[in-house]
């Protein structure tokens, strides 16, 4: 059975009891700081909250989905199995947040702050995650596969020293990613048979020191990327598209 190396845990602070319809008309007046607040198993889909601050707050299996949190704060605050699908997370500070199992499908989160924060086995098919900076973050058995109508967009992402183990990024675009330090072992990063489906796009990423041990990397495209000092033990390369890329011994792969 699959184990995470580590899971954020933490004891839950105490937290200060508060309706929707308070926070929303407190928010309209002119408020933002709502730190700490217990909003646990709330509905709050549709909500305009741009700028709020929810740090240390209790989101726990909250409904927010399609809610405007751009350029929100979320320090450190626990949206275990919310469901944040279409949410507007852009530019939000999610340091150390807990989003453990939350639904993130379609969810744009690009340039946000997730640094050490728990997202193992979230939802992340179709969430813009450009820029996004996931440095030692927890995405252990994480789904970033693309959605039907949506790819998982993780371009220019900063994930270095991120576990990935054995999360599912078939067909996510890796463009440019910095994946230094990670641990993808027995990730997926394979082009699956899904109609329309594209390759896995690794061309041009860093992955220098990367642990891609057992990883199934068939049909993907790691064009230009680094691999030095790369952990490819026991990975599948069928039909991985390598030209011009760093090995781990340092040579460059020609076709």
């Amino acid at each position: 059975m699959a184990k995470s190396t580590s899971f954020q845990t933490r004891p839950h602070l105490t937290t200060i009891d508060i309706t929707v319809a308070e926070l929303l008309k407190r928010y309209v007046a002119g408020e933002r700081s709502f730190a700490r607040v217990n909003l646990r198993e709330v509905d709050l889909h549709h909500a305009d909250l741009h700028g709020v601050n929810l740090n240390q707050a209790d989101l726990r299996q909250a409904r927010l989905g399609r809610t405007d949190f751009s350029q929100g704060s979320f320090r450190g605050t626990d949206l275990s199995e919310a469901i944040l699908w279409g949410a507007d997370l852009s530019e939000a500070d999610l340091y150390q947040a807990i989003l453990r199992e939350a639904d993130l499908s379609g969810a744009k989160l690009s340039y946000a702050s997730l640094m050490r924060s728990n997202l193992s086995k979230a939802i992340l098919g179709g969430a813009n995650l450009v820029h996004a900076r996931l440095a030692n973050a927890n995405l252990f058995e994480a789904d970033l596969r693309p959605t039907s109508d949506q790819v998982t967009d993780l371009g220019h992402a900063i994930l270095s020293n991120a576990d990935l183990c054995y999360a599912n990024l078939s067909g996510a675009i890796l463009y440019r990613a910095n994946l230094d330090g990670a641990k993808l072992c027995r990730a997926h990063l394979n082009r699956t048979l899904q109609q329309g489906m594209k390759p896995t796009d690794l061309s041009e990423a860093s992955l220098q020191g990367t642990d891609l041990s057992y990883a199934n990397l068939t049909g993907a495209s790691l064009r230009q990327a680094n691999l030095s000092n790369a952990d490819l033990t026991g990975a599948v390369l069928t039909n991985t598209d390598l030209t011009g890329a760093i090995m781990p011994d340092g040579s460059i792969y020609k076709a």
